[in-house]
């Protein structure tokens, strides 16, 4: 396990999201939840920037809701409404919810290998400031991305995990994660985790992978692919779960090809759909756009 690190930049100007905060509601719906949230956040004199929402059924189905609120003095006064939010919605209603303080950014560690196009380009939108992330680490079965990761000021560390028995390397992976951070992007990391891993590391896991799943399993897919003809190429994010490749869904898309394409051009074309859509599920889950449910997700985009 080797480490390098440069130092990383510090913002000291406001951001758009300073003194904002988001609130998540969900549970089973009934008459008087949007009312009892803001009648909360109206008596701290917050104002709502937005607020999204949705219900399965309004005769007592699910409910979704995401607000995000601005209020001055948020970080001493954010205690205070979470405290009267718990008095209010223990009044009656079955519902849970988080709150954040949208100006401290979720901390991730990126999971990689050979392939560097999803992780480069996480760190790109990174720096250019379109992901409101703090990227604590880069774990990678390789050290080909060293140099890269190093130039973007992010920790980099070389975790080798080769051969059926990954409880070493994830043993490793476990020391340099617990407490320090607040969730997982697997950017084309190609190694399978362990059920126990997932659930002793505590975080939430994103994953980005080629959508001929189930189609073209293994190796070579798009060569395969090529073979059958397939005219488009696409890619999914999801959560990770034990069922490999199986958890909900974040977001996905696809790009039409055609007979011309040489097995390279499917590739080119894979990765570029590739970096748009993991990207786009990392922004919205350190936004606290994303709900998960069971086996699938509400996203409000």
């Amino acid at each position: 396990m080797t480490l390098t690190q440069n130092a990383t930049a510090v913002r000291t100007q406001p951001g758009p999201t300073d003194n904002q905060a988001v609130l998540i509601v969900h549970g089973r719906d009934r008459t008087g939840i949007v009312a009892a949230i803001s009648a909360v956040l109206g008596k701290h004199d917050a104002n709502i920037v937005s607020l999204d929402q949705y219900s399965d059924n309004p005769h007592g189905g699910l409910f979704f809701q995401r607000t995000v609120f601005a209020l001055d003095h948020l970080k001493a006064r954010l205690p205070e409404v979470e405290l009267d939010l718990r008095d209010r919605l223990a009044d009656g209603f079955d519902l849970e919810y988080t709150l954040r303080d949208l100006s401290v950014p979720k901390r991730v560690a990126i999971f990689a290998s050979k392939d560097d196009h999803c992780l480069l380009d996480l760190l790109w939108r990174h720096r250019r400031g379109e992901l409101p992330i703090n990227v604590s680490m880069v774990i990678s079965n390789h050290a080909n991305t060293a140099d890269e990761v190093r130039f973007f000021g992010v920790p980099f560390f070389h975790v080798p995990s080769a051969g059926p028995d990954k409880s070493a390397a994830e043993a490793q992976h476990l020391q340099l994660l617990q407490g320090n951070v607040d969730f997982i992007v697997l950017a084309r990391y190609m190694q399978i985790l362990s059920g126990n891993f997932i659930e002793r590391v505590g975080v939430p896991i994103i994953n980005i992978h080629h959508s001929f799943l189930p189609a073209f399993i293994g190796a070579g897919p798009y060569a395969k692919a090529k073979d059958r003809g397939v005219k488009l190429v696409g890619a999914t994010a999801h959560y990770v779960t034990e069922n490999l490749d199986e958890g909900p869904i974040i977001e996905q898309d696809v790009v039409r090809v055609s007979h011309a394409d040489t097995v390279a051009d499917l590739q080119r074309r894979g990765a570029d759909v590739e970096r748009a859509v993991l990207s786009r599920a990392v922004r919205w889950h350190s936004e606290d756009r994303v709900i998960r449910h069971e086996n699938h997700t509400i996203v409000f985009p």
